[in-house]
């Protein structure tokens, strides 16, 4: 991109999330990221080593506002019986100032952990879920 004006930048405020088809509107932050995991190769008169890729691991992590028990009523059933759901979570950015839209989809999806409780006197509730998922789509994208 050779330029772009200050109201181009993605503003927050216009980000959605939805869980196994359910709309978030308590989203507080959405963040996605796959990290590349290499293998060094050593060669022969070469002090530098190469690197081969050898796996990805997708990660992200959900903030919500504390206002319902979706989550933990998502995971409880299962978890009590020992295994894990099957999740699907889309995230959406949508800045009417921006140049586009970008959305994608992660799938099958794990929570590393369940809130039962987490409060306290004078703050605003929240709950931040740390998640693993397997595959993913692009599917919205600008330039």
């Amino acid at each position: 991109m050779n330029g772009y004006t200050s109201d181009q930048v993605y503003n927050g405020t216009y980000g959605e999330v939805w869980v196994n088809g359910n709309y978030l509107a308590e989203t507080k932050s959405f963040r996605a990221e796959v990290n590349c995991n290499y293998e060094a190769v050593p060669q022969a008169r070469d002090l530098m080593d190469g690197q081969k890729l050898t796996g990805l691991e997708g990660q992200g992590e959900l903030v919500l506002h504390k206002v319902s028990s979706y989550v933990m009523n998502l995971l409880s059933k299962s978890l009590k019986a020992g295994k894990v759901p099957d999740i699907a979570i889309i995230g959406k950015i949508d800045d009417p100032s921006a140049i586009g839209q970008e959305r994608i989809a992660l799938y099958h999806c794990k929570f590393a952990k369940m809130i039962l409780a987490d409060w306290e006197r004078k703050k605003i509730g929240e709950e931040s879920y740390s998640f693993t998922f397997e595959k993913w789509d692009i599917l919205d994208s600008t330039k």
